[in-house]
């Protein structure tokens, strides 16, 4: 008979949905997470502003002449521009290409850059890390011909300290040997097919990475509904109310979080339920059909030998028969 261990680790069977310290230290495997924002300047956003800060680097904003220092700021461990081998050489710059990037853009409501937040499988050592999120940034390159400046950052101080994350700030239009060129609108619709794509092919990266690393976790872009999983989806409860948790104070979100997992940990519960049962049930019909297999196998061999054993006293009692 399979355990429950057994079974879950084959996959017949779910594995739990959280642990009892679920709230404020993640879940206990990869997870997928990617977001993604745009910096728009009707919002007084800039991409000279935004980069400067997702790096903790120093930039002057050409176009606006106002300097953004955050060179104190802590937790970035890790950076880089990834551009195409045909983009002018300048732009390898982080200043220059985001200053670049703002000159591009003439309306007062143009977005400037976009970013993406993605959750870096916790299974991955830092060097993993970085060689997976790069390969990331070379594909979004290749595929919309565009810059790309990223940063890996630390978790925050109170919050969950397994959660390395990247922020990916890419321009809005392409770069070719001229410089910057027409609109990536297909980005614009977060539900289009190049929004999934971008999506997909992140979970595709990091899985290769997690096998390359010999972990057997993987994560999925899909939703639960698209996936037939019956649990509600969780979602993040952010630094400030992560940090409220872990003081012993209770959040609004913290509390919803806890109704979730605890009704998805009752569904799990009833699906082992129903499993053992259903396990047990087939293991005796299957016991039951061998008995009566066995059984009638025994009978019909005993029959057999009855007719043999029959029709050599007849033979015996003819020949006795004829010697009289």
């Amino acid at each position: 008979m399979q355990t429950l261990r057994v079974c879950v680790r084959q996959g017949s069977i779910p594995a739990p949905f959280f642990t009892t310290d679920e709230l404020t230290t993640g879940e206990n495997m990869a997870i997928y997470h990617l977001s993604i924002k745009t910096v728009k300047r009707s919002t007084g956003r800039s991409a000279v502003a935004a980069a400067a800060y997702r790096s903790a680097s120093k930039l002057v904003d050409d176009r606006t002449g106002q300097i953004y220092d955050y060179t104190r700021k802590q937790g970035v461990v890790f950076s880089e521009i990834v551009i195409s081998k045909t983009a002018p050489v300048e732009l390898s710059e982080r200043n220059a290409l985001w200053d670049s990037a703002e000159a591009a853009e003439t309306r007062k409501n143009s977005v400037t850059a976009r970013e993406y937040e993605i959750a870096l499988p916790v299974e991955l050592d830092p060097a993993q890390q970085k060689a997976c999120v790069h390969d990331f940034n070379l594909w979004l390159v290749e595929r919309f011909s565009v810059g790309v400046d990223m940063s890996i950052h630390a978790p925050h101080k109170e919050g969950d300290q397994r959660n390395y994350h990247a922020h990916i700030l890419t321009t809005t239009r392409e770069i070719s040997g001229k410089g910057f060129g027409k609109k990536t609108r297909e980005l614009d619709d977060k539900k289009s097919g190049a929004v999934i794509e971008v999506r997909s092919k992140w979970a595709e990266i990091a899985n290769q990475h997690l096998e390359r690393a010999q972990v057997e976790e993987r994560i999925d872009h899909r939703s639960h509904k698209s996936r037939n999983i019956e649990a509600a989806p969780t979602f993040h409860l952010g630094v400030s109310a992560n940090a409220m948790e872990r003081r012993g104070i209770k959040t609004d979100r913290g509390n919803k979080l806890r109704i979730i997992k605890a009704a998805n940990q009752a569904l799990h519960l009833a699906k082992l339920a129903h499993h053992v049962v259903k396990n047990h049930v087939q293991q005796a019909a299957q016991k039951t059909k061998d008995i009566l297999s066995a059984v009638g196998a025994t009978l019909l061999k005993r029959r057999h030998e009855d007719v043999i054993s029959k029709k050599r006293s007849q033979g015996q009692n003819r020949r006795d028969g004829m010697e009289r």
